[in-house]
């Protein structure tokens, strides 16, 4: 991680579960953190929970990711205080319950919204901030094990996650094409796409908590990929990585 001290890094969702653990390990690693989430005061919680001589490195922002204007408004004032990106940690996702064929079709929207458009949005800004700086940043998507195949389908009833897996697929394609289009225009950016298991975090629906209680990750797990995928020599690129906890049968 030697490369990365003092440099920027921005992680979405920091609010809780992934996104938090992936802030206090980046921020105890060297690495000056830019915490974007809705519930801002919540990173300001996790910022006092960091000892006092790195408070600092670790700045709350407000953003709502699956909004242009609210992203723009964030990452302009990133450079107008930092200068530049080096590193973006897609983390921010949502899973909202119900069924496609007769939930709400504003809550299907925010999930595209920020799953897939959050992605889109803050990428856009961090590739540019590298791009112009010829830096050769480091672009991380957390995805899912559900962006490369689908649960089976409970006993009794119909799923619940609706449009959340498609979503994720949607990731896994952003992944390569986001690789092929680095490479298109010249630059050494990677692209690294990250696909837990089920993992005990504030989105788990119950039904799979309960399912899986004996076979879950815990955010760490994740955060530790992360900063494994960032070690790595410039001249290597981790593009998927699937992580299961041992024994998952799903």
């Amino acid at each position: 991680m030697e490369r990365w001290q003092n440099r920027v890094a921005v992680v979405t969702g920091t609010s809780s579960g992934i996104g938090s653990a992936i802030a206090m390990d980046l921020v105890n690693a060297g690495v000056i953190v830019v915490g974007l989430a809705r519930r801002v005061d919540r990173v300001k919680e996790l910022q006092k929970s960091l000892p006092a001589e790195r408070r600092d490195r670790l700045i709350p922002m407000h953003c709502d990711v699956g909004s242009e204007s609210s992203v723009k408004q964030a990452f302009d004032a990133i450079e107008n205080k930092l200068g530049a990106i080096d590193i973006l940690v897609n983390n921010a996702g949502t899973l909202q319950n119900g069924r496609l064929v007769d939930m709400p079709i504003a809550l299907a929207q925010q999930t595209v919204q920020t799953n897939i458009m959050g992605i889109i949005n803050c990428t856009q800004r961090a590739f540019r901030s590298m791009q112009q700086r010829s830096f050769d940043g480091h672009i991380i998507l957390i995805n899912s094990i559900l962006g490369h195949k689908l649960f089976a389908p409970p006993a009794t009833g119909a799923p619940e996650i609706n449009v959340y897996p498609p979503s994720k697929h949607a990731v896994t394609a952003l992944a390569e094409m986001y690789r092929q289009e680095f490479i298109g225009l010249g630059t050494r950016i990677k692209i690294t796409s990250i696909s837990p298991g089920v993992t005990d975090t504030e989105i788990l629906p119950d039904c799979i908590r309960t399912a899986c209680r004996k076979t879950m990750l815990n955010s760490e797990d994740i955060s530790s990929a992360v900063l494994f995928t960032l070690a790595t020599p410039p001249h290597m690129q981790i593009h998927e990585m699937i992580i299961k906890p041992v024994g998952e049968i799903l």
